[in-house]
């Protein structure tokens, strides 16, 4: 789920051929702030996401696991809903089988006692039940039901939904009419009959709306048909074929517009279905059309979007923010970032669902970081580490704090719905896994993640995503898991580099930890290296221990250095610097020695002299000069001198005599 923010839109209109150098570089120039400007605003929008779904999950911790719904499982459901979104009320028909996991006598389901229940029937026979004050419906089962046997019940109910949670609101747009409903977590409860828990996946559904005839009616799935009732009313009909969390199911009813899109390759071909508010339609179809390469780059990089038999889809509320229910996403407006978000969890969220509220960051943490890969492929690399860097920043800003909860954090929804944890910093725990196992291990394993038979449409929890990474890379990864996911904190790197000799340079690591959790974090470090003819190099340090010593071949004098350039660690307060005592001062020469007249300076290749002082032996400045690298000293008495020379690799002073 995300909030959105409203951001400024800013076109450059390139008209006649940029010709003169210094308009290259001034259109250089506002690209890259343009680029800047909108990772800023991205990690912006990320702290707004977290704070909105704070707020949508504002009871989650109110509600603990219903055990007495744990001893089935739903393979269906029946929707059957008749609304009017200028009335708060519903009328409801639910149709469930499911399967007894263990014998039971009763069964109950989730259901506020705001609703009346009026009948409930099995094989048109009526069951007795009661609504008690937990807000469950327990039915009594003739008879019993045996573990592993199945049935069917129908529950019909109405009422005005419960309140507490906004999981069903009816207000207006523009005068207009809408009804919407927004049940994570626990909200589902508060409009029909259900099992809400995390622990439990329907295996398909139909959802039935019926509501006054001017007006389209939205849901999940696959829509399979509208009746006409003839008493003004239509009836539309909604099927979605994969298992969804009750918390995912949900409808939506207004004067919408439709606008469609096609997505996919075929054979898996979809259409995404907009369904927008009419005064809002034109303003907004450029911004829809970011869907389309957002959705090609995703199913590209992962599979092929996991509801493709179905639709991909938009509907707009009222809720300022989003929704990822499944195949129809709810949205408050159609900003880039929102729906890059929202598709995510398409694949993260929906398909493979986070099995704990501990687990959040496999849901918040992914499509976190697969918003920011869209900033890299829409924007360009600038952009994309612009945005890591800023997670970084706001990463960093505290010295403590897991990706992993607790028991107790877990019970604390400002907690669960951290920004700065479950959202930025488990994201950029993801790109650091990325860039320790590289690219094409890193997404055949969320590949394989997504792809495994007991996960694929069902629940995960944190070990068993670690397992598919180290059975690609090959490698425990306990470590690393530790240090960065259920540990807290952050390195902070001191590393000089020295040129030993011509190409090879020596680096030693020191690292501090911002939290006593972690001893060391291991983890291999970028650093950047320059020469002083435009060379550059990229090197990894596979740095494993404190006060490390790493020589690595470089094929040019290293001039300059610099830490983690593209923002692949979380880190802060690393200083890098190019050690004085470099082989290039100890060939630094003065010739001849004595001299007369004239006095050179030998240079290795890449030194540069910066200024030069000789001094007589009574420590007196008797000469100066900038870069000179020859001097003419016959106007110096005769005798002995100090020759101080700054260079772009330190200060090296020499002795010569003056005949």
């Amino acid at each position: 789920m995300q909030s959105s923010i409203t951001k400024r839109r800013i076109y450059l209109i390139f008209g006649a051929k940029i010709v003169h150098i210094m308009k290259n570089i001034y259109a250089l120039f506002l690209l890259l702030m343009i680029s800047g400007l909108y990772a800023q605003q991205h990690t912006e929008e990320i702290n707004k996401i977290a704070e909105a779904e704070m707020k949508s999950a504002a009871k989650t911790m109110n509600v603990v696991t219903n055990v007495n719904t744990n001893n089935y499982d739903i393979t269906y459901h029946k929707l059957e809903f008749t609304v009017d979104p200028s009335a708060y009320f519903i009328n409801g028909k639910v149709t469930t089988t499911f399967t007894a996991v263990s014998a039971m006598t009763t069964v109950t389901f989730d259901l506020t006692n705001s609703l009346t229940v009026a009948s409930v029937t099995k094989n048109n026979i009526a069951l007795s039940f009661v609504q008690n004050g937990n807000d469950e419906l327990v039915i009594t089962l003739p008879g019993g039901l045996a573990a592993g046997s199945s049935a069917t019940v129908v529950i019909t109910y109405s009422g005005e939904p419960d309140t507490g949670e906004a999981a069903f609101t009816t207000e207006d747009h523009n005068g207009t009419p809408v009804l919407y409903t927004l049940s994570e977590p626990f909200g589902a409860r508060d409009w029909w009959p259900c099992k809400q828990d995390l622990n439990d996946k329907v295996n398909n559904i139909d959802v039935y709306i019926t509501a006054p005839s001017q007006y389209t009616s939205v849901s999940n799935g696959k829509l399979v048909g509208i009746v006409t009732n003839g008493n003004s009313t239509k009836t539309t009909h909604w099927q979605h074929n994969h298992p969804i969390p009750a918390y995912l199911i949900a409808v939506a009813v207004t004067n919408y517009s439709l606008f469609t899109q096609q997505a996919g390759t075929a054979p898996n071909t979809f259409p995404i279905s907009n369904y927008v508010y009419p005064e809002y339609l034109a303003d907004n179809l450029d911004n829809l059309a970011a869907t389309l390469p957002i959705m090609s780059f995703y199913e590209s990089t992962f599979e092929t979007y996991p509801y493709a038999d179905e639709k991909y889809g938009h509907a707009q509320f009222g809720w300022s923010g989003g929704m990822e229910h499944t195949t129809c996403t709810f949205m408050y407006n159609f900003d880039r970032g929102l729906i890059a978000h929202e598709l995510a969890h398409q694949w993260f969220g929906d398909k493979v669902t986070c099995g704990t509220w501990k687990d959040i960051w496999l849901n918040e943490g992914f499509a976190t970081y697969l918003a920011s890969m869209i900033i890299g492929q829409l924007d360009g690399a600038a952009a994309f580490v612009n945005d890591k860097s800023n997670m970084i920043s706001y990463i960093t800003s505290q010295d403590g704090g897991a990706v992993y909860l607790t028991d107790t954090e877990a019970l604390n929804v400002n907690r669960i719905f951290s920004s700065r944890l479950s959202y930025n910093k488990g994201a950029m725990v993801l790109n650091m896994l990325r860039f320790k196992l590289g690219d094409t291990m890193f997404f055949q394993a969320l590949k394989n993640y997504l792809a495994d038979p007991a996960l694929a449409y069902g629940y995960a929890t944190t070990p068993q995503l670690k397992a598919h990474f180290e059975a690609v890379y090959g490698q425990d990864l306990t470590e690393f898991f530790n240090d960065w996911i259920y540990n807290q904190g952050f390195p902070s790197y001191t590393i000089v580099a020295h040129n030993l000799t011509p190409g090879l340079v020596q680096f030693t690591v020191n690292q501090t930890q911002s939290h006593p959790s972690v001893t060391y974090f291991e983890m291999p470090i970028p650093v950047r290296v320059f020469g002083s003819g435009g060379q550059q190099a990229d090197l990894v340090l596979n740095n494993t221990t404190n006060g490390q010593v790493i020589t690595t071949a470089v094929p040019f004098v290293v001039t300059n250095v610099s830490f983690d350039p593209s923002k692949e660690l979380i880190s802060a307060n690393n200083t890098i610097t190019l050690g004085l005592k470099n082989y290039e001062l100890e060939a630094v020469l003065l010739y001849p020695n004595p001299a007369s007249e004239q006095l050179q300076l030998q240079l290795p290749e890449g030194v540069m002299v910066d200024k030069t002082a000789f001094y007589n032996m009574l420590g007196q400045k008797v000469k100066e000069s900038g870069s000179d690298a020859n001097w003419n000293v016959a106007d110096l008495a005769s005798g002995v001198y100090f020759v101080n020379v700054t260079t772009n690799f330190g200060t090296k002073q020499m002795k010569f005599i003056k005949k």
